[in-house]
C-alpha cells in the first residue's frame, strides 16, 4: 500500500515499515545515512535508488514529523 508517494508498507517486506516504492530499501535506512554523511550521490549507488527516491523520503520524514507533538516535563 503507498502511504506516500513512493513510498510503500507491506506487512511481508521489511515486517511493514515504510519503504522506497519497488524495493526493500526502509526510510529509516536512507534518512540515517544522510544524516550520518553520506552524500545523495553515494546513497544512490549503494542502495540502487534515484535523487526523486531519496526527496521522496526526506518529504515523508518531515511529513510525518511535523504532526509529531514534544512536551517538555520540568
Amino acid at each position: 500500500m503507498e502511504i506516500a508517494p513512493r513510498i510503500t508498507v507491506n506487512e511481508k517486506i521489511r515486517f511493514g515499515k515504510p519503504v522506497i516504492k519497488g524495493t526493500r530499501v526502509p526510510v529509516d535506512l536512507i534518512l540515517g545515512k544522510l544524516a550520518g554523511g553520506m552524500t545523495y550521490e553515494e546513497v544512490m549507488a549503494e542502495y540502487d535508488i534515484t535523487k526523486e527516491d531519496i526527496l521522496a523520503v526526506l518529504d515523508y520524514a518531515a511529513k510525518h514529523l511535523s504532526g509529531e507533538e514534544v512536551r517538555a516535563v520540568i
